[in-house]
């Protein structure tokens, strides 16, 4: 496994490092100070990118979209200060597969990683308040969506096409399959019809 911790704290890299390397024995894990640097670094084949919400250069959850644009195959886990309900939302709209606060304990961040290494994604229980029409249930069954992915959810429910869905949640179609590529990793299945039944297994349609 290759790995990227991004921080502008050489203290906070070097302790996400040392987490980064109890994932697998023998991860690869590369370091980054800056926007510019990560840049660099992700040009490798990266498994893994953890990362402060912001790093110098970056406008917070508009920089995490345009990695996940960037870096669509890419784990993505957000560690910082500002892990407020809308924030976290927020970021999980943009694509990444996690977030957590950077006071959370070591064991909290490892138990993430983890997650998102298996595949699946990481949301603080804050960030499930307010989810409505049964859909927080999904968190019930070991699932985790962000509230766009559910949006994007719903909508497939309805049998709509990507280019429909993209029109009514007025972003590009990339985007669109970013989210529906999502929901598939949290349901555990592999494309959107056995996620449709999935979602009806669960009773949100």
């Amino acid at each position: 496994m290759i790995a990227v911790v991004a921080d502008q704290d050489p203290q906070v890299r070097g302790a996400w490092r040392r987490i980064v390397c109890q994932l697998e024995g023998g991860a690869h894990v590369l370091e980054a100070g800056d926007y510019a640097t990560l840049l660099g670094r992700l040009a490798d084949a990266v498994d893994l990118l953890l990362v402060d919400l912001h790093m110098p250069r970056v406008d917070g959850i508009g920089g995490l979209h345009r990695l996940r644009v960037k870096f669509p195959k890419l784990a993505i886990v957000v560690a910082s200060g500002q892990h407020d309900a809308p924030t976290i939302r927020a970021g999980l709209a943009a694509g990444i597969n996690g977030f957590i606060g950077k006071l959370d304990s070591p064991d909290l961040l490892l138990q993430a990683l983890r997650l998102v290494r298996a595949g699946r994604n990481y949301i603080p229980p804050s960030a499930l308040d307010g989810l409505h029409n049964g859909f927080s249930s999904i968190a019930c069954h070991g699932s985790h969506l962000t509230a766009r992915q559910l949006d994007v959810l719903r909508r497939l429910l309805k049998g709509e096409p990507n280019k429909v869905i993209a029109r009514q949640l007025g972003v590009v179609e990339g985007t669109v399959k970013i989210h529906i590529a999502g929901i598939l990793r949290a349901l555990q299945v592999h494309n959107r019809t056995q996620a449709v039944v999935r979602a009806r297994e669960l009773g949100l349609g």
